[in-house]
C-alpha cells in the first residue's frame, strides 16, 4: 500500500491536548488495498488524537455507506455502517505492532501512518451477511403458508407399521 500523506499526522509539532483530524474516505481508498467487496463507499472517519507526554491516544470513529450485493436477491443497495477503533501509542526502542490496541512506535519517529487502522476498522464493521431493507422473505412466507398441519392422530396412525401396533397391543393389555 502506497502512503499518501493525508494520513500521515506529524504529531511531533502538535501541543499537548486534542486534536480533530476528519477523513472522507471512498472506493478509491480501498482499491490500494485490493479489497473489493463493495462497489461504492461514502464514509466519514473522525480521529481524535489526544498528545500527552509520554503517549498518544487515538480514537476513530466512521459512520457511512458502502454499496454491496444483497445476499438474498442479489439486487445492490447502500448498506450503512459504523464503527469505533482506541489506539494508544507509546515510545520505545523498536516498532511493535503486535497488540492490535498499542502501538510501539520508536523514540526518533515524529509521525504516524493511521491508513492501516481505518481500513481495518471499516473493513471489520461491514457485516458477512448483507441483506437489503428491501429483501422480504416472501418465498419463505409462501411455503410455510402452504405447510399443512396434521392432526397429531393422524401423524401416528399414518406413521405406525401393523407390526409394531401388534407389540404396543401387548404393553397396553396387561
Amino acid at each position: 500500500m502506497k502512503v499518501t500523506n493525508e494520513f500521515l499526522i506529524p504529531y511531533v509539532g502538535l501541543k499537548l491536548g486534542k486534536h480533530q483530524f476528519d477523513y472522507q474516505i471512498s472506493k478509491s481508498f480501498f482499491d490500494h488495498f485490493q479489497y473489493d467487496e463493495f462497489d461504492s463507499a461514502n464514509i466519514k472517519v473522525d480521529l481524535v488524537l489526544e498528545k500527552q507526554s509520554s503517549m498518544l491516544e487515538l480514537n476513530f470513529k466512521h459512520k457511512g455507506t458502502v454499496n454491496v450485493l444483497c445476499d438474498v436477491t442479489g439486487e445492490a443497495f447502500d448498506l450503512p455502517i459504523k464503527g469505533k477503533l482506541k489506539l494508544i501509542v507509546r515510545f520505545g526502542e523498536t516498532y511493535n505492532d503486535e497488540n492490535e490496541e498499542l502501538l510501539i512506535l520508536p523514540f526518533g519517529e515524529h509521525q504516524i501512518d493511521v491508513t492501516q487502522y481505518i481500513y481495518e476498522m471499516i473493513a471489520l464493521s461491514i457485516p458477512l451477511k448483507r441483506v437489503s431493507p428491501n429483501a422480504k422473505n416472501v418465498d419463505a412466507l409462501d411455503k410455510l403458508k402452504n405447510v399443512e398441519v396434521k392432526d397429531e392422530k393422524v401423524i401416528k396412525e399414518e406413521e405406525i407399521d401393523p407390526r409394531w401396533a401388534a407389540l404396543k397391543k401387548l404393553l397396553t393389555d396387561k
